[in-house]
């Protein structure tokens, strides 16, 4: 009886183990490619950036919710990461998720964010990052619209229009 009580309890160990405890979104990280990459001291950085944008993309700040310059934009054009350029969202992606913040369901590359766990401020979310300066964009969330299921929650000051 003692041994399968012991049994028991191992198998319940074992499959504990296998069942992540992790409540984050379950993020598909595509593969990616090889970008040329910026890399800039600092100093260099606050010389390009504005007190804000330097806060947020080197920082990994956050803009008040409902303050940011895209979160009611509705122009057709391409989003681009305001430290670099670098192509990021489409305006067809755009939506309004209640949030706060500018919201997409698809990135214009899979190669152009970086997927980072993120365990600050007493959660667990996605971090991205622009793949090609490593500025701070927002997070990832699987709970988007139907056709992708995600929601890119992105600080408007990390982003630039371009019509």
């Amino acid at each position: 009886m003692k041994n399968i009580f012991l049994l028991i309890i191992s198998f319940g160990l074992i499959s504990c183990n296998g069942i992540s405890q992790d409540n984050s979104t379950t993020i598909k990280k595509p593969e990616t490619t090889m970008i040329d990459k910026i890399e800039k001291s600092d100093d260099e950085w606050k010389k390009v950036l504005s007190p804000e944008q330097y806060e947020v993309l080197r920082e990994k700040g956050t803009e008040m919710p409902y303050s940011g310059k895209y979160y009611l934009h509705k122009e057709k054009g391409i989003y681009v990461c305001a430290a670099c350029g670098s192509e990021l969202f489409r305006s067809d992606t755009k939506f309004d998720a209640g949030c706060g913040w500018p919201s997409f369901s698809d990135v214009v590359d899979s190669t152009k964010v970086v997927y980072t766990k993120d365990k600050s401020h007493g959660m667990i979310r996605t971090e991205i990052t622009c793949a090609k300066c490593g500025g701070h964009l927002g997070h990832v969330f699987d709970d988007g619209p139907a056709l992708s299921g995600l929601r890119y929650c992105i600080n408007s000051v990390s982003l630039e229009f371009k019509k």
